[in-house]
């Protein structure tokens, strides 16, 4: 049974609606957007508490959970919810640490913080060197991922759907409105687009567990033990405990604190309050993706158990379950998840562009020369997006597509960032000897990984998450010593006391705020911490 069969005149209508909405919200958001770099970029710094959790939270899901992990806990289990809990924990450190930080530092994006924090002789080429890496991953992994999930849901949806053509046309319609409208356009569409996917994932989970009369014994006797163990064992090929513990605080770390396309949104906050709010908003909300995506995906491994790939599934739960009416409603819902990714990862990678390299407002350019070459350079990624997607059908699974690459570049960037901002010592020079002995090992990691895999041997080293964690101490045990070795010198010894007085560096004072009660960030944040170890727990 193809989707297409099962589609009626209302799901189309839905599917339909819900597109007019993100045009008109796109070209409302437009009239605001040409005064600056700023209303472009940061949306004018006016995001709310809301705002900035459901666009947070909307940004992450697309490619990565309605398709990613859902095929990945159709395949093996609800072990990849993980990354889903472990971005919750992130999120709350980033409320304590380096929200703060960044807030106070008023910088556009992360590499800028960076550059402001090595100074003026080593902060530009770490600034460029961390930005040019941002825009590679958001563009060839983020948003051509998007592009390719949405073409497999086109496909699903209507059999014999051209790859290529599917590709443009979808990521020149997310083009579109974020070249027109900018940050605001892809955060308020983003709020509609998280409020759209969370009911269709919604509806599946119920019809799903449906299925089984909404017997949890029945629905879990159906499927492998394991496929409903969240540890697993450490010679487990998909996702051990060693490596949850190592290697998804980096990878997670680097995803929610470090990235550009997710970060937007906090600088975008009109205040500390509202950013630390939309961060806890998020991480509230990263609860439910285990719930309502991988333990139904899970449970359908019993129920369409001849998928040809994992990916196909949540597409194929919706042509399989789903009565005409409510079909349209969960693809709109999946649509609106691999928009607010795509929307986003534009968004982001034309800010870089024009904040880290170009550096058009200390050029003296005017705003509009500004948001024309922006929106320039928006229309070029889609480009990009469109055509790299062709790489990604023949790699083995999405979600493992994007993990296996972010786990071999971002490494070293969290041991930078994170030293950097916690230690007064750290300086750009052994910023930039960590940066380039971490991404060297990356990559003849990955290249022997290759040559291993074509020859049909097996590589040898543990699990791509526990290489994580270990690049990342490595990173870090290296700009440690590079520092200590050469001694501080005087004009770095004077940076460094500099950022202290600027604001650039962590202390205790930032953890500190004037609510109490329910309203004190740091009571919600111990609540949230607490949720995901009782989950953990039993799902054991």
């Amino acid at each position: 049974m193809t989707l297409q069969a099962s589609f009626g005149a209302w799901d189309w209508a839905v599917i339909a609606a819900y597109l007019v909405t993100v045009l008109l919200i796109g070209a409302w958001a437009a009239r605001g957007a040409g005064t600056s770099g700023e209303d472009l970029f940061l949306a004018g710094r006016s995001l709310g508490v809301v705002t900035v959790g459901l666009s947070l939270f909307a940004s992450n899901i697309s490619s990565t959970t309605l398709i990613g992990v859902a095929g990945a806990a159709y395949g093996s289990g609800i072990s990849v919810a993980h990354y889903e809990l472990m971005a919750a924990l992130v999120l709350v450190f980033m409320a304590v640490v380096t929200i703060p930080v960044f807030l106070r530092a008023r910088v556009t994006t992360i590499p800028q913080y960076l550059e402001r924090r090595f100074g003026p002789r080593h902060g530009p080429t770490v600034c460029r060197y961390i930005s040019a890496l941002t825009i590679f991953l958001s563009i060839f992994v983020d948003t051509a991922g998007s592009v390719y999930a949405g073409v497999l849901v086109l496909q699903v949806l209507v059999p014999g759907v051209p790859f290529l053509p599917a590709c443009i046309a979808l990521a020149a319609f997310a083009g579109l409105y974020t070249a027109a409208g900018g940050l605001r356009a892809v955060v308020y569409t983003d709020v509609l687009q998280a409020l759209v996917l969370l009911a269709g994932a919604g509806v599946i989970g119920y019809q799903v567990f449906a299925q089984f009369n909404f017997s949890w014994a029945a629905a879990s006797a159906s499927v492998p033990a394991d496929h409903l163990s969240l540890v697993r064992p450490l010679d487990d090929p998909d996702l051990p405990w060693l490596g949850v513990v190592l290697g998804l605080p980096v990878l997670g770390f680097y995803y929610w604190g470090a990235n550009q396309y997710i970060m937007q949104r906090v600088l975008g906050a009109r205040s500390l309050q509202h950013a630390r709010g939309g961060a806890l908003l998020a991480a509230g909300l990263k609860l439910l993706p285990l719930f309502l995506m991988a333990i139904p995906a899970a449970f359908a491994f019993s129920l369409l158990p001849d998928l040809p790939q994992g990916d196909q599934v949540f597409p194929a739960q919706i042509a399989r379950f789903l009565p005409a009416g409510l079909a349209g409603l969960v693809v709109a819902g999946l649509i609106a998840a691999i928009m607010s990714t795509i929307d986003s990862t534009l968004n982001a990678s034309s800010t870089l562009v024009m904040v880290d390299f170009v550096r058009a407002e200390e050029r003296g350019w005017s705003p509009r020369r500004i948001v024309r070459a922006g929106r320039l350079a928006t229309a070029a990624f889609v480009v990009i997006a469109a055509l790299w997607p062709l790489a990604i059908r023949d790699f083995p699974g999405l979600f493992n597509y994007i993990q296996q690459v972010f786990s071999y570049a971002v490494p070293p960037v969290v041991a930078v960032l994170l030293l950097g901002m916690l230690w007064r010592r750290m300086d750009g020079r052994a910023a930039l000897v960590a940066l380039l002995v971490g991404h060297a090992g990356g990559a003849l990691i990955l290249v022997w990984r290759v040559v291993a895999l074509r020859q049909g041997m097996d590589d040898g080293l543990p699990h791509f998450t526990i290489v994580a964690g270990l690049t990342a101490m490595l990173c870090a045990a290296v700009a440690w010593a590079t520092t200590m070795a050469s001694g501080p010198r005087d004009s770095e010894a004077d940076h460094s006391a500099r950022a202290l007085d600027a604001g650039l560096l962590w202390h205790r004072a930032d953890a500190a705020t004037p609510s109490r009660g329910w309203r004190d960030y740091r009571w919600q944040s111990l609540g949230l911490v607490l949720a995901v170890a009782v989950t953990v727990w039993v799902f054991r």
